[in-house]
């Protein structure tokens, strides 16, 4: 395990210390959301009893191999969700997407009570925007879209997997958006994005993080109200 892996298991495993019996969770998804659920699996292993809702198909599969209970619609909301992010700015804003779940991430995180996001310190930025806002598009007429979205200053690329365009859950596809140095209004331009037809989503999470437990070498840092 690499010394970034060490990190955001630790980062889960202070995140499972919030998990209730009977909760109704929130799986995220990616390397970090992982851990945390392996970690849930063994805790249900256990005897703990809880429900999941996966943000993501790859999620809902390892979940389900983790031994935890899944359902795939909720009547109220969820007690908790946990994921992971590719940045977090010192006011819990976040910059995710890069695993290509944004949109389905996005809705879990805001149909719950908390929303906790675990990550390594490696993570924490000034500003986002470092690396690219993934945008998930409906694939008619995607390229009109595209020229749209140039038009707010970025440069896009359609995101491939194996020699062929993305597709996500939901039967979409993945603009990544590169804009000349950090967003300077991250706020306004999530407003801009959402508000370009064709455009689903975006992976600009602004204002719903609850908390985020930040692992590094030095130890947990907790942003924001965990418990």
């Amino acid at each position: 395990m690499t010394e970034a892996d060490a990190l955001k298991r630790t980062a889960a495993e202070r995140a499972l210390e919030l998990v209730r019996d009977r909760m109704l969770v929130g799986l995220g998804t990616g390397t970090t959301a992982s851990f945390f659920i392996a970690g849930l699996g063994r805790r249900v292993a256990e005897g703990l009893s809880v429900t999941g809702l996966a943000s993501s198909e790859r999620t809902a599969q390892f979940a389900r191999a983790s031994g935890i209970p899944l359902v795939q619609e909720i009547d109220r909301s969820l007690d908790l969700a946990v994921d992971g992010a590719d940045e977090i700015d010192p006011q819990r804003n976040l910059l995710k997407g890069g695993g290509g779940a944004l949109f389905r991430e996005k809705l879990v995180a805001l149909n719950a009570e908390r929303f906790i996001v675990v990550a390594d310190s490696s993570k924490l930025v000034d500003q986002l925007g470092e690396g690219v806002v993934p945008v998930e598009v409906l694939p008619f007429l995607w390229h009109r879209t595209a020229a749209r979205l140039a038009s707010l200053g970025a440069d896009w690329t359609l995101r491939e997997q194996d020699g062929r365009p993305y597709v996500t859950d939901n039967g979409n596809l993945i603009l990544d958006l590169a804009f000349q140095g950090r967003i300077r209004d991250p706020g306004g331009l999530a407003m801009a994005l959402k508000g370009t037809p064709g455009v689903l989503e975006h992976g600009l999470f602004w204002g719903i993080a609850t908390g985020c437990i930040v692992a590094g070498p030095e130890g947990i840092r907790v942003l924001g109200r965990i418990d």
